[in-house]
């Protein structure tokens, strides 16, 4: 398992905001762990006729700039909610019978969650294998998307090098579906290498993997309605991501993939040197 201190690359920068030209070099990176043998259900587009819509779910990993500060945004699923209430995930959920593949799963469920229109959402790769989740009943595909202000295609005139809009998280805390999500905050790329955010962790109690501290953003992003107690309860099964102790953390499936995810950005890394 790489350490913390990895991820220095002019490839791409982790804390200036992200430019057309950085999402093309992740794209590139992404690819890279596109092989047909890790593939377990369903080809690249969707949906085969052979595995069906029954036992799937997709999420999107939502890359933004912030106030031109680069990051991921997540979400605190309501205390409400029958399952993972109080943890860390990203949008997404299960796959229903009008969603043609996979990925349009993922972005309704962006859309309904966040507020957020598919048309703004730019898909720039996915992160397999897909897992199965805690129970072994559905497995749950990871999309790596951009999310625009407006329309994605209202950046194309950008130069390759210009920093991409941010998106106003204000908005995003406000069009998000209070009935689902209790609160939603970034979590900026450099964090992804903070040495004081990042505990060791085993998924599946198998493979090695960085969880991530973020109980100072989960309660600047909202302290009333999301109570420390609640998100980091030791009682909650290790599935999505919730917290031990004090702290809330981004782990489980939620935290796995986002060490996918920075396992990419590892390549980029050294393949810089």
């Amino acid at each position: 398992m790489s350490g913390p201190a990895v991820l220095s690359s002019t490839l791409l920068s982790l804390r200036s905001p992200l430019t057309r030209q950085a999402l093309d070099t992740l794209r590139t990176a992404l690819a890279s762990n596109d092989a047909p043998s890790r593939h377990p259900v369903s080809d690249v587009n969707g949906i085969n006729a052979s595995t069906g819509k029954q036992g799937q779910a997709a999420v999107l990993l939502p890359l933004c700039n912030v106030n031109n500060i680069p990051g991921i945004i997540l979400e605190v699923r309501a205390k409400s909610l029958r399952s993972h209430s109080g943890e860390i995930s990203f949008p997404g959920g299960r796959i229903d019978d009008e969603d043609a593949t996979f990925l349009d799963g993922a972005l309704r469920e962006t859309q309904e969650e966040l507020g957020v229109p598919r048309e703004n959402v730019e898909i720039i790769g996915k992160l397999w294998p897909a897992e199965l989740n805690l129970r072994g009943n559905m497995r749950v595909w990871p999309y790596v998307g951009f999310v625009h202000p407006e329309h994605r295609e209202n950046a194309l005139s950008l130069r390759p090098d210009e920093p991409l809009p941010s998106v106003n998280l204000a908005s995003l805390r406000k069009d998000r579906s209070q009935d689902e999500v209790a609160a939603v905050f970034q979590l900026p790329l450099s964090e992804l290498v903070s040495p004081k955010r990042l505990l060791p962790h085993k998924f599946r109690d198998k493979a090695q993997y960085w969880a991530i501290d973020v109980t100072d953003l989960v309660h600047e992003a909202d302290p009333e309605s999301v109570p420390l107690e609640a998100a980091s309860a030791e009682s909650l099964p290790d599935e999505v991501g919730n917290g031990r102790g004090e702290r809330i953390l981004v782990w489980g499936l939620t935290g796995w993939y986002l060490s996918l995810f920075r396992d990419r950005l590892d390549t980029l890394a050294m393949s810089d040197r």
